[in-house]
């Protein structure tokens, strides 16, 4: 592989920004900034904000840091999941069911804005359905144009149910798709496409703890091969934030970002 190739990713990414924290006690209330201050500009730019969730650390973190804002209003907010699992909502692994008892039921999100899967029905079918619900709420565009995406990475790369190596990384036009052969347990799970994540307005990924940092830095800095799945996360109109904590980033040569105290994204 030519070594123009190799870094070609980096040219892209003239808008990303990697931000550095010392842990992810100082990260927890700048993530949960950034919601709020795209919440605000997306409603007084269009009268609502719409925001996708994924599992994984980002439920306890903005569980925690979310309720604690002063005054904070979620009534004209509206909400997906880049993926879920095909598990009942009283399941421990249902990301609507985790984010239900840490988050929902301590803002005022209105019920009828919280768009969930029906776990009910086979995984084909959850991810058409999802699929039907998405464009309900997004009428006018083609793809859903989120304001807020919040993604996690595994320890192999992958984001959303995007799993590396796997051919719905190459899906190009359905909005929702579905998996059951996932390499991580629960298998059947339904996802957010690349085309959508990367029509977003603002995608912030959240990357804690030192076993991310060797895959971290082949994400972000290239590698031999095939990019992973959450290197191909690129908005095409879009901010790309990426928010870690010192363990992750250990490895990283690439420029960083460090805020001061009280610094907003």
């Amino acid at each position: 592989m030519p070594a123009s190739h190799f870094h070609s990713d980096t040219v892209l990414m003239a808008g990303r920004r990697i931000v550095v924290f010392p842990s992810s006690v100082e990260l927890g209330p700048v993530l949960a900034r950034l919601v709020t201050s795209r919440a605000e500009k997306a409603i007084a730019s269009h009268g609502r904000f719409t925001l996708g969730l994924s599992g994984g650390s980002l439920v306890s973190m903005l569980g925690k840091e979310l309720p604690a804002l002063p005054e904070l209003d979620c009534s004209k907010w509206v909400v997906g999941f880049c993926d879920e699992r095909l598990v009942s909502f009283d399941d421990p692994e249902s990301t609507y069911g985790l984010y239900k008892s840490k988050l929902f039921s301590k803002v005022n999100i209105p019920d009828s804005g919280i768009l969930t899967i029906d776990s009910s029905l086979p995984v084909s079918e959850c991810a058409e359905d999802y699929t039907r619900k998405l464009k309900e709420a997004f009428p006018d565009d083609h793809f859903p144009v989120f304001d807020l995406l919040l993604l996690g990475m595994g320890p192999d790369g992958h984001t959303c149910s995007l799993f590396p190596d796997h051919p719905l990384l190459e899906e190009t036009t359905k909005i929702v798709a579905p998996i059951s052969d996932s390499p991580k347990p629960p298998p059947q799970r339904v996802t957010m496409t690349l085309p959508v994540v990367n029509a977003a307005r603002c995608v912030a990924f959240v990357s804690t703890g030192g076993s991310k940092a060797p895959i971290l830095k082949e994400v972000l800095e290239g590698r031999e091969g095939p990019e992973f799945p959450a290197a191909r996360v690129v908005p095409t109109n879009g901010e790309l934030f990426w928010l870690v904590d010192d363990p992750a980033a250990a490895s990283l040569t690439t420029q960083v970002e460090r805020l001061s105290s009280g610094a907003k994204l």
